[in-house]
């Protein structure tokens, strides 16, 4: 007597694997997608602490400069790059920002940011940085 498994066995099998991968993708990629923005939303931050300390270590002014066209988020002294993170190459997020920079003094303040909004997005999950005008960062 030989063992196996009928056609239509295999077929059943199959068909219930693809049922299950159609149902748990969209949930997969949702989560993939959050995980992303949070994971930008981090960087940014980051990025701004970087940005505040670096300001007041040199007791110079540091310029962080959102770049909506590439998602990319430059911190800068003078003409001197600290950091520059391409983060709509990366994590395929998208960066928008009301204001194109905001920039922190020797003292630690921020000038110019007047409650700056900065909005990651991805699919459907986005997540929303905001400088209040003395640089302080909420997310």
């Amino acid at each position: 007597m030989r063992r196996g498994l009928t056609l239509t066995e295999v077929a059943v099998v199959a068909a219930i694997i693809v049922l299950i991968g159609a149902i748990g993708t969209p949930a997969l990629l949702r989560r993939l997608d959050r995980s992303k923005v949070r994971h930008v939303t981090s960087e940014v931050v980051s990025a701004l602490a970087l940005a505040r300390t670096t300001a007041v270590a040199r007791e110079t002014r540091v310029s962080v400069i959102f770049d909506s066209t590439r998602s990319a988020i430059i911190v800068a002294v003078g003409r001197d790059t600290l950091i520059a993170r391409m983060l709509g190459d990366v994590y395929g997020v998208e960066l928008r920002s009301n204001r194109d920079s905001t920039v922190y003094g020797p003292t630690g303040l921020g000038y110019g940011a007047a409650n700056q909004s900065v909005i990651i997005r991805r699919g459907a999950a986005v997540d929303t940085v905001v400088i209040s005008r003395l640089g302080r960062v909420r997310y």
